[in-house]
Order: structure tokens, then C-alpha cells, then sequence
């Protein structure tokens, strides 16, 4: 195979001259160098000089020595990256990526948030750039204290039974995922959440998840005493009875001993508990995902939650709340929530 230089030489910008004064078309030319037609034909409008041609017939003039003159004047220009100066743009990327947003949830997302200003454009690739070259900007200068980019970590771990989950003899009859109303399986309507427990160092502490289904709102809750039934109950209540009773329709679980107490929760909330199938963690796909994501702030096996307060928690809820979704159409948690909230979509039918 042969292999074919990116970029246009002398010899080959001769024979294209030599090809236009003979009257040969781009495509012979083109076959005869082993170019694309594109090349050739970008080359010769790119570095030709514009003349009168016949009587008022303007044309083009391609002289080899001109044009590689003119090619090499073109790649020495100082060429600055578009995140390289202070600018709005630059700032709103350095805040984005400080609020843990990956370069294709900005670079998305300032589309849509700028949609007639071009000036807020920039793609990932850009903002990787700027990252790891400094330079395209040098963008890891001003995120000392966190690291650059999260996790790249592509597949999720699989997730051994946690201590205490005990899957047997456990108060789950007529309570199976496959009794859940219709209307949370296909996500239609807010206010059916998904919910787990994320395990800190040693198995000791923990903190409750929640996941809204149609949304993707996160809600965390800590668990500072146990992780005993009565105290995940009690904390899981007053968490939920903080939400308009529209947003409190269902909450599937899996089979874990803190849910045995589940009917006070019933009770308290007006919320029903719904139980996955035994080792079946995709049927809570939603708070699974959020729980690997959530790991990127409290690595397994490092993290102890005793330390962990509710106000840090909130605190990192509502960044994720923040974080634009691919499957939302780049909006944010948040203001998915809010949108169905305001639209009427979410009033109890």
C-alpha cells in the first residue's frame, strides 16, 4: 500500500501546474499524484491568484513555487486555541468542569443553552485539548484541587451481595417489580423513584440512594446511626415526605434486610414499595448508574460515610442534579423536574 503524505510538496504542486497549463481535469491530475480530487481541488482555489482571464472573464493562476510560499505562510501562523485566552466561553467551561460535567455534556449543552452564539461553541475534542496541552489553553492549571475529568471508566463493576443485604424470608409478597403500576415502567409520569444503599469502607456505614425514574433526580440520605431497618425507614420518611405528594408514587428496592420495615415507610409517605428479583440489579438501572457515578466521589472500599454529613450529601446531589443527560436530551435533572412539575405533567392523576 502506498502511503501518502497529509500535506502537499513542492514536486506535487509542480505537476499540478504542469496538469492545469495541458488543460487536464482535477480528476486526472488527482490520479496521477494518487491524491483525492478534493486535494487537488482545494489546492488550486486556495493558492492560485485571481486574473482576467478573457474579456471581463475573471480565472485563476497557479504557479507551484506561489503556492507552496503561500501553504507554508499559512501553517506557520500562529494559530491560538479557541480556550487558550480569557474569555466567557473559556470561564463557563473551566466552571462546568468544576461541576463535574464531561467535555461532551459541555460542549452539548452550551449549544443548546447558545444556540445564535457561535462565540459559546466549542467541541469536546477543544476542551480535551485544552486540558492535556497546554498549549490549547492548559484548562488542568485552573483545577488544581479536583482532577480534570472524571472516572473514564466504561463498564460498570459487578457488585458482590453487600452485608446485612439478606435475600430470604424477607416480607416481599405481592410487592414484586412486575405488580409496579405501568406508568413507572415506561417512565411516563415523575414521582416513581429507584433506591439502594451505597456500602462505605468495611461495610460499617452506608447512605441511602433515590433516583426519580423520569428524571433522573438524585436525592441521597444520610445514615448516620445504622443501617438496621428502623433507621433506614426513619430516615428514608422524612427525606420523601419533603417531596410534593405527586413526586411520591412508588419506590422499587432490592431485596435487602434494610427495607424490612417497609409498610411504616408505606404508611408515612403514601408511597408503595416495590421489591427487584433476587441478583437482578438492571431492574433498578437508573440507580445503578447513579451509584457508579456517585463512586467517583466516594471511592469503594475508601470512603467511610461516618465522616460524610447530610449537608455533603446535598451538596453533591445537586451537582449531579446539575449534570446535563444524554437521555434527557442534555437537560439537566433539575430542570426536567422542574419542567414537568410547572407543565402539570406530574399532578396525580
Amino acid at each position: 500500500m502506498r502511503l501518502v503524505a497529509s500535506r502537499l510538496s513542492l514536486a506535487e504542486r509542480e505537476e499540478i501546474a504542469i496538469g492545469l497549463e495541458r488543460g487536464e481535469s482535477v480528476r486526472v491530475i488527482a490520479a496521477r499524484l494518487g491524491r483525492a480530487p478534493s486535494t487537488v481541488s482545494r489546492e488550486i482555489v486556495n493558492h492560485s491568484n485571481h486574473r482576467l482571464s478573457g474579456p471581463g472573464q475573471p480565472g485563476l493562476v497557479y504557479r507551484a513555487v506561489r503556492a507552496q510560499a503561500s501553504s507554508d505562510a499559512y501553517r506557520a501562523r500562529s494559530r491560538a486555541g479557541k480556550l487558550t485566552a480569557p474569555s466567557r466561553l473559556r470561564t463557563e467551561v473551566i466552571a462546568r468542569l468544576q461541576d463535574r460535567h464531561s467535555p461532551q455534556q459541555i460542549a452539548l449543552r452550551l449549544r443548546q443553552d447558545h444556540p445564535d452564539d457561535r462565540t459559546m461553541w466549542v467541541s469536546h475534542e477543544t476542551i480535551y485539548q485544552a486540558i492535556y496541552l497546554q498549549a490549547r489553553g492548559n484548562l488542568r492549571a485552573e483545577l488544581t484541587r479536583q482532577k480534570a475529568l472524571r472516572s473514564g471508566r466504561v463498564n460498570r463493576r459487578p457488585r458482590p451481595a453487600e452485608a446485612g443485604a439478606v435475600r430470604s424470608n424477607r416480607p416481599w409478597l405481592g410487592l414484586n417489580i412486575s405488580d409496579r403500576p405501568a406508568e413507572a415502567a415506561d417512565r411516563a409520569v415523575p414521582g416513581h423513584w429507584e433506591g439502594d444503599l451505597l456500602i462505605g469502607r468495611n461495610g460499617t456505614t452506608a447512605i441511602a440512594t433515590l433516583v426519580e425514574r423520569t428524571t433522573r433526580f438524585v436525592i441521597l440520605v444520610a445514615l448516620p446511626d445504622s443501617r438496621v431497618s428502623e433507621h433506614v425507614i426513619a430516615q428514608l420518611t422524612a427525606k420523601m415526605t419533603q417531596l410534593p405528594e405527586q413526586l411520591r408514587r412508588s419506590l422499587t428496592w432490592d431485596q435487602g434486610a434494610e427495607m424490612a420495615q417497609h409498610p411504616r415507610f408505606t404508611v408515612a409517605t403514601g408511597c408503595p414499595v416495590f421489591f427487584c428479583d433476587p441478583h437482578s440489579p438492571w431492574q433498578r438501572g437508573s440507580n445503578e448508574n447513579t451509584n457508579g457515578l456517585l463512586r467517583e466521589y466516594y471511592p469503594k472500599g475508601i470512603h467511610n460515610f461516618a465522616s460524610t454529613t447530610q449537608t455533603d450529601l446535598d451538596a453533591t446531589a445537586a451537582q449531579l442534579n446539575r449534570r446535563p443527560r444524554a437521555t434527557l436530551n442534555w437537560r439537566t435533572p433539575a430542570e426536567k423536574l422542574e419542567e414537568l412539575l410547572t407543565s402539570g405533567v406530574a399532578t396525580r392523576s
